[in-house]
């Protein structure tokens, strides 16, 4: 069987997320459909996330194994011979044979989320399903209080209390955060987060808990106490889906080749 390291993107808004699930369109059931019509034969995808409905990628990592029947290609042909059967809203941007005992989702060091709100009065037709509208004004004082917040939340921390219903709680529920901040470009503000893992829905409530901070409802003192109740409760909201992006996944230094790690696309 032949194992590709396969880096894709896409657009989560009609993919009911990444894993398989019988008759609803996902990213791992096309690119599996994708990879047995350009192969005729058995095809296995992995991948390094289980995002959820309507939360795009940046980048993301899969391993691609074909079977032995396929005549296969050279690593760098694999995306010529995939595009053809690509739909708009899935790209292939590189490949490479996958290293001896590479795991997309064990072999990942890290994984950087970034929530895009597209913080202005109106809602922007032509963003729709790409961010979420916050008409609430963030002025800079309220963005230094969510950066506040943020710093607080970083570090090694258990973050049950950030996790949605339906997580698994048998396992546990601490994470590293290496990287919290907030940023505004022009009227979209940026939330990213890089860890090395993540919880059911994490970045959406910490999202939705920094709004919190932003509105005046909490403020950035009260996140040590709401991480120490464990309590789901004590968060901000859920945000929805559409202004979740999986932006970069990290592995260990080189284990996969640069041109396979190297951002595909420069930062907006």
């Amino acid at each position: 069987m032949k194992r590709y390291v396969v880096k894709i993107r896409y657009t989560g808004t009609a993919f009911h997320g990444f894993q398989v699930q019988p008759v609803l369109r996902t990213v791992q059931g096309e690119m599996t459909r994708i990879a047995q019509t350009a192969f005729r034969t058995p095809c296995r995808v992995t991948g390094c996330s289980r995002t959820d409905s309507g939360v795009h990628a940046e980048e993301y990592f899969l391993l691609l194994e074909i079977g032995d029947a396929a005549d296969t290609p050279p690593p760098d042909r694999l995306l010529y011979v995939l595009e053809p059967y690509l739909p708009e809203d899935i790209s292939v941007l590189c490949s490479c044979l996958a290293p001896e005992g590479f795991h997309p989702r064990y072999s990942v060091a890290e994984k950087e989320y970034c929530y895009r709100i597209w913080n202005a009065a109106r809602r922007d037709p032509l963003r729709a399903h790409r961010v979420f509208h916050y008409p609430r004004p963030i002025s800079e004082a309220a963005l230094c209080e969510m950066n506040r917040a943020a710093a607080l939340l970083s570090g090694r921390q258990d973050f049950r209390a950030f996790m949605a219903e339906g997580g698994n709680t048998e396992k546990s529920t601490i994470r590293t955060v290496s990287r919290f901040f907030c940023r505004r470009l022009g009227d979209i503000v940026e939330v990213n987060i890089r860890a090395d893992g993540f919880l059911y829905n994490m970045v959406r409530i910490l999202t939705g808990t920094l709004l919190e901070v932003a509105a005046g409802r909490m403020c950035a003192d009260d996140m040590p106490d709401i991480l120490a109740s464990g309590n789901r409760c004590r968060a901000g909201m859920t945000v929805p889906p559409d202004g979740l992006y999986l932006h970069r996944v990290f592995f260990p230094a080189g284990f996969l080749p640069d041109f396979m790690t190297s951002p595909a696309f420069s930062e907006p």
